[in-house]
């Protein structure tokens, strides 16, 4: 398999996750949203509804997270990435970490 093939399968498989994970089933636009406790609040109550995931619902949701701000790299513009970082925050909170 060629590099460039390579890259395109990882991308295609990542975007992926995020969209069509079974084992969270995200709100629309849940990475978009500019209020870091309302995204934080997402994340667990889908976590926490989820009878599919195989980590705790914390590590899950938080999991859900990191793994989109890494996806999204140097696309994620830096208001947005500090939302996350303290959306992040809110959810340690929420789960007394």
């Amino acid at each position: 398999m060629s590099r460039k093939s390579a890259g395109t399968t990882r991308q295609r498989w990542s975007g992926r996750v995020t969209q069509e994970s079974h084992a969270l089933q995200l709100e629309e636009g849940v990475f978009t949203w500019k209020d870091p406790a309302r995204i934080a609040r997402s994340l667990r109550d889908s976590a926490e509804a989820s009878a599919e995931r195989k980590a705790t619902p914390f590590r899950s949701a938080m999991s859900m997270l990191v793994f989109y701000m890494n996806r999204a790299g140097s696309n994620l513009d830096d208001d947005q990435r500090q939302v996350l970082e303290r959306a992040k925050t809110e959810l340690r909170k929420l789960y007394g970490r």
